[in-house]
């Protein structure tokens, strides 16, 4: 028998290292061939590693959320015949990370069971320098402190333990280091022993759930962290009167032809955007605010803020500038599409020069949007309300909007930046505007 090792590819050009943000495998699993082993984040890009050859765990390099070195020792699998070391091949470039498919009856209940154990693996031998990743059983160990201030179970037995009202600190476990198992809820329950309810039948839920930040949500954290650490923001709100865009875009929609789009609001917004750089140029730009060098780009790539399963990622309307209504609703239900499936390449997700950001329906009264760094403006959708607007001889109702717009204000002064929503509220106000070439 042989041992072959598995490092960690590199995941693209000038990329040094990867978040393991899923496993798919653990020690003593067999593997076969192309079966895949793990998922490693780069940016907001996700890879899946597949195995090389067939055989069985002995060894993981890394828990969920560690940062691995490109050509770092990932996986050692046990194989038939002499071992080797290679680095691993991608599968795809981008995917869907799904939560794996849950068990079903005694499987699960074994599951949760190992799951409740602490991880015992023995250290392989260092194959080289000081400063790879341990092997992650070694990582998280559990004292013998903790071990007695809190009962040992899975998530799942405390779940049901909280569920049926049942302290786990009167349990008995018969598991090894007298972890609780789903059977020792059953005896104890069959034993009389009651759930400790409250007089009113309502029972204290004391419960904390422990979640580690990896993967994408990691990344929007440092991201924001970033952003408003070294972002002055000054944000703007105006109120705009979008009565007459909203008969115009039902308009269009009536007559619209069968392949093309439904339009919503933000194709408008992108189009008045477009006309409103051509006059205010300094908030479309990139900051490095550690060069001390402002990059003011003539093309618009806006970036649209989307929400999906696994939070929130910006992909990216490249040459906005050069497309109509039609084309920028098209594309940007497209992007959506690909950024909520995980199918959305690397370069979609990335390069944005200004971004959108709207929560629909919820969009709230105002917001205050925090800038995607390096940007030096974010414009915010809030929800569309009907409100009394006074003509000047009485009051009728209107369809009312606000903009909340965000910007650096170490490169945009307040002037330019309530020149730019003003113009943005004079052309979405009379929305024929949006369509006249200057």
């Amino acid at each position: 028998m042989g041992e072959f090792i598995i490092k960690m590819p590199d995941v693209g050009e000038g990329v040094a290292e990867a978040e393991l943000v899923e496993w798919h495998c653990k020690v003593g699993d067999p593997i076969r061939e192309d079966m895949i082993l793990a998922a490693v984040m780069t940016d907001k890009a996700t890879v899946e590693i597949p195995s090389p050859v067939t055989g069985t765990v002995l060894w993981l390099g890394a828990e969920i959320g560690d940062t691995v070195a490109v050509k770092a020792p990932l996986v050692r699998i046990q194989v038939a015949g002499e071992g080797s070391e290679v680095e691993a091949v991608p599968m795809a470039e981008t995917v869907t990370i799904a939560p794996s498919s849950p068990q079903r009856g005694e499987e699960a209940r074994k599951a949760d069971d190992r799951d409740a154990l602490p991880s015992i693996r023995q250290p392989a031998p260092s194959s080289g320098p000081a400063g790879h990743l341990l092997p992650a059983g070694e990582k998280g160990k559990r004292s013998a402190a903790d071990t007695l201030a809190k009962p040992l179970a899975s998530p799942a037995v405390r779940l049901r333990a909280q569920d049926g009202g049942i302290d786990l600190r009167q349990v008995t476990g018969s598991g090894p280091v007298g972890r609780i198992t789903h059977d020792d809820l059953d005896q104890f329950l069959a034993r009389g022993a009651q759930p400790q309810l409250a007089p009113s039948g309502l029972a204290k839920k004391t419960a904390v759930e422990e979640i580690k930040v990896t993967g994408l949500r990691r990344r929007i954290s440092e991201k924001m962290v970033l952003a408003t650490s070294r972002i002055p923001h000054i944000t703007y709100v105006e109120e705009i009167d979008v009565t007459d865009l909203e008969d115009l875009r039902a308009t269009m929609n009536a007559a619209r032809k069968p392949d093309q789009t439904k339009l919503t609001i933000l194709p408008f917004l992108m189009r008045a955007m477009v006309k409103t750089i051509d006059e205010q140029p300094v908030v479309n730009a990139t900051f490095d605010d550690d060069a001390g060098i402002i990059s003011r780009h003539a093309a618009v790539h806006i970036g649209i803020a989307t929400q999906t399963p696994a939070g929130l990622t910006v992909p990216v309307v490249r040459h906005t500038e050069a497309r109509g209504i039609w084309d920028c609703a098209a594309e940007v239900v497209r992007l959506a599409e690909a950024a909520r499936t995980g199918s959305a390449l690397r370069e979609e997700l990335s390069g944005s020069t200004i971004t959108i950001t709207s929560l629909g329906a919820m969009g709230g009264i105002a917001t205050t949007p925090i800038i995607n760094h390096p940007e030096v403006a974010i414009v915010g959708v809030n929800k569309i309300m009907i409100r009394p607007v006074w003509d000047g001889s009485q009051f009728i109702p209107r369809k009312m909007m606000n903009l909340s717009s965000s910007f650096d204000h170490r490169v945009v002064d307040g002037w330019d930046a309530a020149t730019f929503v003003q113009r943005i509220k004079a052309l979405l106000e009379t929305p024929a505007l949006i369509f006249i070439e200057s």
